[in-house]
């Protein structure tokens, strides 16, 4: 097993390795996961959140050969350090922006290049694919390191949980089809935002969407028995193998799972109450 580390980075491959912002809670886990690809030119994924000693981490250790900064989304513990470390080293940001916010986007992210999906960042030391991967949130962005068949997911996956689907940015629709894409893809593992490496890549992703869709089924179950059901109502009752305390946060992926129950044309809404249709 592979360190996480705070202080320096790790080395995951022969072009990759990790440093982790020191964020660490119930949302980001240990921490924010940044990935540095390359050695004479490299390229960051996620710089991570506007922490100065995290910034100051990651220029110490790409001196004058920072080129490229890449963020799979724009939530704050994501992408708020490109803006310093573009204008400390002249690196070149790139990403999708969202355009409007919901509440939860970095305002200050600006990037110089968008994606389109499967578009390749190449050089002549890795090649870097951009998978197009809403779900999560609508700008959401894989990177895959093709030499090393290593997928950075960002908060796509995430190691040891689930990701929240938050709405209107966030879909649960478009989060399970971007799950069944990345089963077309070569892929040895996994380094995702958050957490270690995942060394199953395809044996992972299966599970999430049978995550995903038993969920689903609790939800149709859920109404089943009650008739109809404000929001609230339903938490407790499709996420009873959940800890209360977290409630509130599941609260967004049930919202999002009926969303897609609706548009799947299984669910309608009446007077703020969910029924089936």
């Amino acid at each position: 097993m592979i360190e996480i580390s705070h202080d320096h980075p790790v080395q995951l491959t022969e072009r990759v390795s990790r440093l982790t912002a020191s964020n660490a809670g119930m949302m980001t886990g240990p921490g924010t996961n940044t990935y540095l690809v390359g050695q004479r030119q490299i390229a960051i994924i996620d710089p991570g959140p506007a922490d100065q000693a995290h910034i100051d981490r990651l220029l110490a250790a790409v001196g004058d050969r920072l080129k490229w900064i890449l963020v799979t989304h724009t939530h704050p513990d994501h992408s708020p350090a490109a803006q310093a470390l573009a204008a400390a080293t002249g690196a070149r940001v790139m990403g999708n922006k969202l355009v409007d916010n919901d509440g939860f986007q970095d305002d200050s992210f600006a990037p110089a290049h968008s994606f389109a999906h499967d578009e390749c960042l190449v050089t002549d030391e890795f090649t870097l694919r951009a998978l197009l991967t809403p779900g999560h949130v609508g700008n959401h962005i894989c990177y895959l390191i093709e030499e090393d068949g290593l997928l950075l997911t960002g908060d796509h996956t995430m190691q040891g949980s689930t990701v929240v689907i938050i709405p209107p940015h966030g879909d649960m629709q478009d989060y399970i089809t971007s799950l069944k894409l990345l089963l077309d893809y070569p892929l040895t593992a996994m380094g995702p935002g958050h957490g270690l490496l995942i060394d199953n890549p395809a044996e992972e992703i299966r599970q999430l969407i049978d995550h995903r869709l038993g969920r689903e089924e609790k939800v149709v179950a859920g109404l089943r028995q009650s008739g109809k059901a404000l929001l609230d109502e339903l938490v407790p009752v499709v996420y009873a193998d959940v800890d209360v305390s977290l409630h509130p946060i599941a609260r967004y992926s049930l919202w999002a799972h009926l969303i897609k129950l609706q548009k799947d044309g299984r669910v309608e809404q009446r007077d703020d109450q969910w029924l089936l249709r």
